[in-house]
């Protein structure tokens, strides 16, 4: 019987690297992994990519080390930073956060006074890092500097709450299915991808390198489950989900048919997913070379690119053995 590992997860949730910095998660992953492949390398816009040989189809897994951060634009003469977004910051949430930055310098989001909450805009929004002047910010940060939300990630016997679950906890559903495995015939590509919240920049490149047969991505994806929100067929707690649709992707049912093939056989709770916003790392990889079939496994999250992103640890773990009967099986 698989129990989640709590302290990976935190691990994977509490490290700092944003799109476009994803070396610290990735030195973290590749050290979880290296053990169990026949070759670990990062390529040249740093994804990670952990091969398993094979004698059969060639299956990339993905799911991407970035989250969303922060990056400095200007810094006034009293020390205040302003900021653009990297990836879909929400002002309303970003408010009154703490944020960290690469060197640990430390930061809360303030507003200017506004009239009306429904002024408030990215604009509006500073990091106050407690400097008095210019030059005093100017020794903890530059231009160009990205910071993210800073929070504790907390996990009880039901539910994780952290920031970074998008899309660290598909990261973690990937190494924990690696070490379960037993045989395969297929030819697993695990590839941990980078700026997928940039617009999967990471899964494009990685994809035209592997060039895979089929491929699947793991990530995070809304619930329809919370007072008045929206309407979807997904619940938390109720197992992960098998995409069907996405703004990125529809995904292919030969992918689709044989995750669900999978999930009944071997008695996993699953949810079927449409999604009507947003999109994965399969929307880069089914559009690979001549194209790449290819489907979604997501886990049901709520509060999405917030500090408390919310997931069901049985959701988490029917993922994990979903995940390990997909890599064992073949597609036929």
């Amino acid at each position: 019987m698989y129990t989640i590992n709590k302290e990976l997860v935190k691990k994977l949730c509490s490290t700092y690297s944003p799109s476009g910095n994803e070396n610290r998660v990735r030195e973290i992953i590749e050290a979880e992994v290296k053990g169990y492949v026949d070759e670990v390398y990062t390529d040249a816009l740093g994804n990670l990519i952990a091969h398993k040989k094979g004698n059969g189809k060639k299956l990339m897994l993905a799911g991407h080390m970035d989250h969303i951060g922060l990056m400095v634009t200007f810094i006034d003469e009293k020390g205040f930073l302003r900021f653009t977004n990297i990836g879909g910051i929400s002002p309303s949430i970003s408010l009154s956060q703490r944020v960290i930055f690469e060197n640990g310098t430390i930061g809360v989001i303030g507003s200017e006074k506004l009239d009306s909450l429904k002024d408030l805009n990215l604009d509006k929004l500073f990091i106050d890092i407690g400097a008095s002047s210019k030059e005093e910010a100017e020794k903890m940060v530059s231009i160009g500097d990205t910071c993210v939300y800073y929070a504790e990630c907390l996990i009880d016997d039901k539910k994780v709450f952290s920031p970074a679950l998008d899309d660290r906890i598909g990261c973690f559903i990937m190494i924990e299915a690696l070490k379960l495995m037993k045989e395969s015939n297929n030819d697993l590509y695990f590839v941990f991808t980078t700026q997928e919240e940039l617009g999967l920049r990471g899964a494009k490149t990685a994809a035209y390198g592997v060039n895979p047969d089929f491929g699947i991505a793991f990530d995070v994806t809304a619930t329809g489950d919370t007072p008045k929100g929206i309407k979807m067929s997904v619940k938390l707690g109720e197992g992960p989900t098998v995409k069907v649709k996405d703004n990125s992707v529809i995904c292919h049912p030969k992918v689709k048919n044989f995750m669900i093939e999978q999930a009944k056989k071997n008695d996993i709770p699953y949810q079927l997913e449409v999604l009507e916003f947003g999109g994965t790392d399969s929307g880069a990889i089914h559009l690979t070379r001549s194209g790449v079939p290819s489907g979604v496994m997501s886990i049901p999250t709520r509060y999405i690119h917030s500090t408390n992103e919310m997931c069901a640890i049985s959701d988490i773990e029917n993922a994990v053995k979903l995940t390990v009967k997909l890599i064992e099986n073949e597609i036929e």
